[in-house]
């Protein structure tokens, strides 16, 4: 018995508007902060403006970093610090439901939109190699937590100043960086399954079915958050790496 494929379109593709215009913005937003990350990882350098940690670097975990969080790696690591922990958050990012769909259809084209015939001749889905990985998201999500709650850290850390507690602007952006990381994490898939997924009857486990409600409404706008919270990322980094290099002067607001 023959796999079903779908139904093959006549032609290359049935529309007639500018369907190529939806997967634009994903190719400049998903492209630039790929292109902006590797930069940030290879650079090595103007990620660390007291008090503030670049969230591409945290936690720090090399003996040779600016701003040491734990003291797991000594200096015989010589690489850019950003490599021991970035991999987790990026992976997070990278097997996510909503980012799958977005880059499949952007940078894969399968299908590149509604009613437009698929570049790739046949499909095997998640089941063969390099793609049997997405399968892991969930574990991934858990590694992602713990990077989450170092990153609630720095942010409390960003009001202590040299000259005692304080507010600049800097901390101000490390807040909303770790609220958009929040939402984004904790509106995943993985999470609104580990929170009710299990489940059998709501009805004898109230916790769980609050949980299960919370993310669920959380989860209705993870696509925008996903977004969000990926821009804040780089501009994060990027605001840090500007004041560190002295081109901006953070404002101390209290």
């Amino acid at each position: 018995m023959m796999a079903d494929t779908g139904a093959a379109l006549p032609a290359a593709t049935l529309r007639r508007d500018p369907w190529w215009l939806e997967i634009l913005p994903t190719i400049a937003l998903l492209g630039g902060f790929t292109l902006y990350a590797l930069y940030v990882i290879f650079v090595n350098n103007h990620y660390y403006a007291e008090p503030y940690l670049s969230p591409f670097y945290s936690p720090c975990l090399a003996a040779q970093c600016q701003h040491l969080t734990l003291p797991l790696v000594g200096r015989w690591w010589t690489l850019s610090p950003a490599l021991l922990v970035l991999w987790a958050p990026l992976g997070f990012r990278a097997t996510c439901y909503y980012y799958r769909k977005a880059y499949y259809r952007a940078f894969f084209w399968a299908p590149p939109a509604c009613a437009v015939r698929d570049l790739p001749k046949a499909y095997a889905g998640e089941t063969r190699f390099p793609f049997l990985f997405q399968n892991v998201h969930r574990y991934f999500f858990y590694l992602a937590v713990i990077v989450v709650l170092f990153l609630w850290w720095d942010a409390l850390l960003a009001f202590r100043f040299p000259q005692g507690v304080g507010v600049g602007v800097g901390t101000l952006v490390m807040l909303a960086n770790i609220l958009l990381l929040s939402a984004y994490t904790f509106s995943c898939h993985s999470c609104r399954h580990v929170c009710g997924g299990h489940v059998d009857a709501f009805s004898r486990a109230g916790l769980r079915h609050r949980l299960w409600e919370a993310v669920s409404r959380l989860n209705e706008r993870h696509g925008a958050v996903a977004w969000a919270s990926m821009i804040s990322v780089a501009l994060t980094d990027l605001y840090i790496r500007l004041v560190a290099m002295g081109v901006l002067h953070d404002i101390r607001i209290l």
